[in-house]
């Protein structure tokens, strides 16, 4: 291998022959169109992906958009900004906020990429809220001919397109909806029972509960309230939930330096939506992550479901995470709907961030999936899953997809192990 590339955790190191880091959308262009099948070629943004959607292969190439111009205009009468796709939702924040505008929400890390996190349907939390993709008004991408395409909302093959893990092309810019920038207060409650923390997930605008599923109540409530829809406190504690008295971090003895501000301090939307600063190392760093999202109208039915699993995950476990998303229409979001199905209450995401020991979080995985499979779980596109031959059946539009692949990569220039054991 000419080149060795390790993702963020550095658990996974990507396959390709080589890296190349265009400086124009022609010599993306170019790249794309001296690809075949048996050399593919895959973007790779800010590596924040666990497994190997990413990966070309030994024979391909992987692609860094860093060095393409980094576009953020805004256009305020329209409420979009446009934006590179390979800039990180951090710095987009940054340069919004000076113009005075947002937006609707952040990750749990700013620093992942805007293509990335909508290719993946990566979101934050809020009930009312749609994730990262929800937020698309139009994408352009290099497909596998080479021509550059431009698909915008209402186009027939949008709702296909914006969710894609890199399928269909490799995505230049993309516009994004914007808003006028807001504030927003955080706090940290501690000592809610894992019967009130469905519940619990609705109090604001952007809600977490952390736990590691040991048979006491749930470890945290990171309750995130919008300036202009403070939370009572009464309503809080009422669930049972207590203040925090200092600074936390999620994970058990870890410094509480690089989470943003708590204690209900107001402060700009991007210093409080994301749970981490922009300029810290994020996280645990070494660490591995699954994700299951399924219907939120099943969300107490699966919290018990997976204490069941306590013995058996904990131990590998650094934290969990409880998150809501709301339902969209986009064929391939974790959170798709068709409007009058289960899903349209929303979704419910269980998050898991493991201990670096890949073979053992294989194992808890496939326990997890096998808990949460009666709830029509689907696995996070970037994170670690085991079952991949059920996944295509939990889209409605998955063939649809297939048929997408097929019309804007005829040549199979973008396919890869991850795609094949889709079927795609």
């Amino acid at each position: 291998m000419a080149h060795e590339e390790v993702n963020w955790s550095a658990n996974y190191a990507y396959r390709a022959a080589a890296i190349t880091r265009p400086r124009t959308v022609g010599e993306l262009q170019e790249l794309v169109t001296q690809a075949t099948d048996a050399a593919p070629v895959r973007a790779l943004g800010t590596r924040h992906t666990f497994n190997d959607v990413a990966d070309p292969g030994e024979t391909g190439m992987l692609v860094n958009l860093a060095e393409l111009p980094a576009t953020i205009e805004v256009d305020a009468e329209r409420r979009v900004v446009r934006v590179a796709a390979g800039l990180r939702y951090g710095d987009l924040a940054l340069a919004l906020a000076a113009q005075g505008w947002a937006v609707h929400n952040l990750a749990s890390l700013p620093h992942i990429s805007v293509a990335g996190a909508v290719a993946t349907a990566t979101h934050g939390s809020g009930s009312r809220n749609g994730n990262l993709s929800t937020a698309v008004a139009a994408l352009t991408f290099v497909d596998g001919t080479g021509e550059l395409v431009t698909l915008r909302r209402g186009d027939a093959d949008f709702e296909g397109a914006v969710v894609a893990f890199g399928s269909l092309g490799i995505v230049t810019e993309l516009e994004l909806d914007i808003v006028p920038g807001f504030e927003v207060a955080q706090s940290i409650y501690l000592g809610v029972p894992y019967e009130r923390a469905a519940e619990a997930l609705d109090l604001a605008y952007s809600v977490s509960v952390f736990t590691d599923w040991s048979p006491a109540s749930i470890n945290q409530l990171w309750v995130k309230a919008a300036g202009d829809a403070p939370v009572a406190e009464a309503s809080v504690r009422e669930l049972g939930a207590t203040p925090a008295l200092h600074k936390v971090h999620m994970i058990a003895g870890v410094d509480a330096a690089a989470t943003t501000e708590q204690f209900g301090v107001l402060g700009p939307w991007h210093e409080r939506l994301a749970h981490f600063k922009l300029d810290f190392q994020p996280s645990a760093g070494e660490e591995i992550q699954t994700e299951y999202l399924l219907p939120r109208r099943h969300a107490e039915a699966a919290i018990a479901a997976v204490r069941e699993l306590t013995e058996k995950i904990t131990p590998l476990l650094l934290i969990s995470e409880i998150r809501a998303i709301a339902a969209d229409s986009l064929w391939l979001s974790t959170a798709y709907s068709t409007g009058d199905d289960d899903w349209a209450d929303g979704a419910i995401a269980f998050h898991f961030t493991w201990k670096r020991e890949q073979a053992a979080v294989e194992r808890a995985s496939a326990l997890l999936e096998a808990a949460l499979a009666p709830f029509g779980a689907r696995p996070h596109w970037g994170k670690v899953y085991t079952d991949a031959a059920r996944v295509p059946g939990l889209y409605p539009r998955f063939a649809d997809f297939a048929a997408l692949v097929q019309k804007y990569d005829p040549r199979g220039v973008f396919r890869n192990a991850y795609t094949r054991r889709l079927g795609l």
